[in-house]
C-alpha cells in the first residue's frame, strides 16, 4: 500500500502538461478551470477581497498552477485542485468506465442512494454534511463529521474515534486541497472507503492508497455548468451540467 501522503505527488505527476488555462471561475460554491478539459473543486467558504493573483491566471500552463495544490492558502489550493482535475479529465478513461447514477430532484445525493442497499445495517461515517443527507439518517446508522458542525454533527476531532470503527466511510474529495485527506484515509483503512463529490480526481492509483470506490462526476453540459457556477450554483450543478458516476477500484 502507498502512503496516502503521496496523493500530492501523484496529482502533480498526473497534471504535467503545458496546456494553457482558458478560464478560471471562483464561484460562490464551486471553482471551475476550463482548459482542454473542465475541472472542479469546491470553493473556500471564506470570501477574500485581496487575492494578489486575480487577473493573471488565463494562458498560464496547467503545470505551473497545479503546484498550488501544495499551498496552505485555501484559494491557491482550490485553484490548484481545479487545474489538476482539468488536466486529468482530458486524458482519463475512468469516467467512461464508471456507472452513471442519478436521483431525480436530489441528484447531489445519488451516491448515497446508490450505496443504500450495501450500507443498511452497517456503521457509516460521512465526512461533510451534504445538503439533504438527513433523509437517510433514519434508515442508516450514520455519523456525520463536519468542520462546521450543526447540532446533529460531530466536529473534526471525532474522526480519530469514529473512522477506525466504521464499516463504510464516505470521504469528501475536498479533503485533498484542505490537506486532511492523508490522515482521514489512514483512519479509515478498516472500512470500505468511498471518495466522492465533484472534486474527485479520476485516478486508478488511488486504489493503492486505500480508496475502494471513486464517486466523481462527468461533465454533461459544459455551457450550462459554467453558467450555473458563475450564478452561484451549489447542488444545482447536478441538475444542469454534471452527473455522478461510480467506479469500484481494484486493489
Amino acid at each position: 500500500m502507498i502512503s496516502p501522503r503521496e496523493i500530492y505527488n501523484l496529482l502533480l505527476d498526473s497534471s504535467q502538461t503545458e496546456t494553457k488555462v482558458r478560464e478560471i471561475i471562483i464561484g460562490l460554491t464551486w471553482t471551475l478551470c476550463n482548459a482542454e478539459g473542465i475541472g472542479l473543486c469546491m470553493s473556500p467558504a471564506i470570501p477574500n477581497r485581496t487575492l494578489p493573483w486575480s487577473g493573471t491566471l488565463v494562458d498560464r500552463p496547467l503545470s505551473e498552477l497545479s503546484i498550488w495544490i501544495r499551498s496552505w492558502d485555501n484559494y491557491q489550493a482550490t485553484v490548484g485542485m481545479a487545474v489538476i482535475n482539468a488536466a486529468i479529465n482530458t486524458t482519463s478513461d475512468l469516467p467512461a468506465k464508471a456507472e452513471p447514477i442519478s436521483l431525480p430532484g436530489f441528484s447531489n445525493l445519488a451516491v448515497f442512494e446508490h450505496f443504500l442497499p450495501l450500507i443498511c445495517g452497517q456503521k457509516v461515517a460521512v465526512i461533510g454534511r451534504y445538503p439533504g443527507l438527513s433523509r437517510y439518517e433514519q434508515e442508516v446508522s450514520m455519523t456525520v463529521i463536519e468542520r462546521k458542525p450543526k447540532s446533529q454533527d460531530l466536529p473534526d476531532p471525532a474522526a480519530e474515534y469514529i473512522l477506525p470503527e466504521a464499516d463504510w466511510v464516505f470521504l469528501t474529495a475536498t479533503s485533498i486541497p484542505n490537506k486532511t485527506f492523508p490522515r482521514l484515509v489512514e483512519l479509515a483503512q478498516n472500512a470500505k472507503l468511498v471518495l466522492m463529490d465533484p472534486t474527485v480526481p479520476w485516478l486508478p492509483d488511488l486504489a493503492d492508497m486505500g480508496i475502494d470506490y471513486l464517486a466523481g462526476v462527468a461533465v454533461t453540459n459544459p455551457s450550462a455548468l459554467r453558467q450555473t457556477v458563475v450564478e452561484g450554483g451549489g447542488v444545482r450543478i447536478f441538475e444542469t451540467g454534471i452527473q455522478y458516476r461510480v467506479l469500484e477500484l481494484s486493489r
